[in-house]
């Protein structure tokens, strides 16, 4: 197989791409490298069967010659991250809508399958917990970036609803949540690594907030499964699905652990959202996904606990 992973550089995506390449594929990789790092892709950039691309998807004819010669596509590029969003605001739209566009359009002419990267920012601060996929959203003011980032990601779903539904062009949408593992830096607003990286070093942990805000953090290697499995089953196209693990925590008790975990003398320190992102910032008290609907079609389940996950980022940072 022929494989096109957009944002391939990036922390998911290298993930991907790797476990890719060890089932025997052709993967090829373009990153723009604004979040991404050639750094992620050393340990296979030099497989016989792997090709990077420095570029962007909103370069259309580079993007025509790489989807030209691919069966399928993880379009995984996208502006990520709370801190990049809010300090780059008019890239993270371009990029998001007008290079998914791309995506798809080029797809479509070429009959490659796709499976679209979207997010649990899609539900916005609704307080229905767990998230399931036919949920309602509910938005804050558009002076805010981070809606201005939950939109364009529901565009891009659309967009691809619209081209399985006109043009059939077989499209799997996938909302990740909290997403961690080895290679992911805290340099965006991350906060798994942010508070490991604090810790090893003895440096506070700094808590948004109130830290009574719940998350649920999967492994790198149960949402790359994911990914694989949903792309190669046929009953998943036309579909959204969310991922990710049900496992729930506060941040504040999250600092806790890993300070516990890393046998650290840290201090745990609060900061008012206003101070770390911008006036008037909103955050979801609690987002928890409902993956009875991935568990359905293709088995999912994660196979990896919080205290595991966190062992493994500690073992790659010390390294």
């Amino acid at each position: 197989m022929k494989i096109l992973i957009t944002g391939g550089a990036g922390f998911i995506g290298s993930h991907l791409a790797e476990r890719l390449l060890n089932e025997g594929n052709y993967v090829t990789v373009i990153d723009d490298l604004s979040t991404g790092s050639l750094e992620n892709i050393q340990s296979f950039k030099d497989h016989p069967k792997f090709e990077f691309h420095t570029g962007t998807i909103l370069d259309k004819e580079l993007m025509d010659k790489l989807i030209s010669k691919c069966d399928q596509v993880y379009h995984l590029a996208a502006a990520v991250g709370v801190k990049y969003i809010i300090e780059n605001p008019l890239l993270m739209l371009k990029t998001n809508i007008n290079g998914t566009d791309n995506v798809l359009e080029l797809c479509n002419k070429y009959k490659a399958k796709a499976l679209i990267a979207s997010t649990s920012e899609i539900y916005g601060k609704s307080d229905k917990v767990p998230f399931s996929e036919e949920d309602d959203r509910l938005l804050g003011s558009t002076h805010i970036s981070r809606w201005g980032y939950s939109c364009s990601k529901a565009i891009d779903e659309f967009f691809a609803l619209a081209f399985h539904r006109e043009k059939r062009l077989p499209v799997v949408i996938v909302r990740l949540f909290n997403t961690v593992g080895p290679r992911q830096t805290g340099q965006y607003g991350m906060v798994l690594p942010k508070f490991i990286k604090a810790a090893l070093l003895d440096q506070p942990l700094v808590v948004y907030g109130t830290g009574k805000q719940t998350r649920c953090f999967a492994d790198v290697s149960d949402v790359v499964d994911g990914f694989i499995k949903l792309m190669n089953t046929p009953e998943c196209e036309g579909e959204i699905f969310n991922i990710g693990s049900t496992e729930s925590i506060s941040i504040e008790d999250l600092a806790k652990k890993v300070k516990e975990m890393c046998q650290s003398n840290s201090k745990i320190e609060y900061m008012s959202y206003e101070a770390a992102f911008e006036e008037g910032f909103e955050d979801m008290m609690n987002r928890k996904p409902d993956i009875s609907k991935i568990n359905k079609y293709i088995g999912y389940e994660p196979k990896l606990k919080l205290e595991d996950i966190i062992n493994r980022m500690i073992e790659n940072y010390e390294n």
